[in-house]
């Protein structure tokens, strides 16, 4: 590994919009981001499927899924 072209490797505090802020390691010190898996919807069970035109129970009924 060549020495002197490698970007400085620091522990970087990461903000959420929703408040939630953790630790890890990056080349910036310090990122703030718009969304994390404390408020992301897949992750907190929030999450919606949208039917559109009935798509979604066409397929459960051409699969028998209930």
């Amino acid at each position: 590994m060549k020495k002197g072209i490698h970007p400085e490797y620091v522990e970087c505090k990461v903000t959420c919009a929703c408040g939630n802020s953790f630790e890890v390691r990056s080349t910036k010190s310090e990122l703030s981001i718009d969304i994390c898996n404390e408020c992301h919807p897949f992750f907190t069970g929030s999450q919606k499927i949208v039917d559109s035109a009935g798509r979604v129970d066409k397929f459960k009924k051409k699969y028998k899924l209930s």
